[in-house]
């Protein structure tokens, strides 16, 4: 008997016999049997003693024992007595011991080894050179320069202007004016932009050969 198996939890679960039979539900648990039940109408109780119970996977409870054997066996209408409990303790003992006697002489292990390939992976480092270099391009700039221009308007004197004579001759009158000239061309630098170098990881495959020994089995007679 699985001694981890919750028996509280296996109530109202499904029952299979171990060819994978249906035995129908779980109902209680009690004295040392499992009473399951099959069927609606034509009901079919089956007292299977607790020892017989290969597996609980949370939803199946699976017994060791076939469908055929469990009616031959344990099939009842009420609760085994103690008489028909020891017998049949000894009997499920005896097959018990019987059956693993049966795998013991029958299987044999043989590990079989292979090699598998780990690869290592070293970090080294290395360096990524960004150059800058200069480059030459002809840029024209439009300069505004101002300069002074001489006009001649007519208007009737003021009151405070004094009369002079005529002249006798040509007179030349200097009016002295500016202008703005293109002087001394400068360069000046500046930041024009900002190069951003940034370091991120980037995962490429590579392939690694190599040969592997693994082993296998023949069988031959002698």
């Amino acid at each position: 008997m699985i001694s981890n198996i919750d028996w509280n939890d296996t109530i109202k679960k499904e029952a299979r016999g171990s060819n994978d039979e249906d035995l129908g539900e779980v109902q209680e648990v009690s004295g040392g049997y499992v009473l399951v039940q099959r069927g609606l109408i034509n009901k079919e109780k089956f007292y299977i003693p607790q020892d017989q119970a290969e597996s609980y996977d949370g939803s199946v409870l699976t017994f060791r024992v076939s469908e055929d054997e469990i009616l031959n066996k344990y099939k009842r209408d009420s609760a085994p007595s103690s008489s028909f409990d020891m017998d049949n303790k000894s009997n499920s003992i005896q097959q018990t011991k019987a059956a693993d006697l049966g795998r013991e002489s029958e299987e044999t292990k043989v590990p079989l080894t292979a090699e598998k390939l780990e690869v290592s992976k070293d970090t080294r480092e290395s360096q990524t050179t960004i150059t800058k270099e200069p480059t030459t391009e002809t840029k024209t700039v439009q300069v505004p320069i101002t300069h002074e221009e001489v006009t001649i308007e007519t208007r009737p004197p003021s009151g405070d202007t004094e009369a002079q004579t005529p002249v006798s001759s040509k007179e030349d009158i200097i009016i002295p004016v500016k202008k703005e000239e293109i002087g001394e061309v400068t360069k000046t630098p500046y930041v024009k932009e900002e190069v951003v170098v940034k370091r991120k990881p980037v995962t490429e495959t590579k392939e690694v050969t190599e040969e592997i020994t693994s082993e296998r089995v023949n069988t031959s007679e002698i």
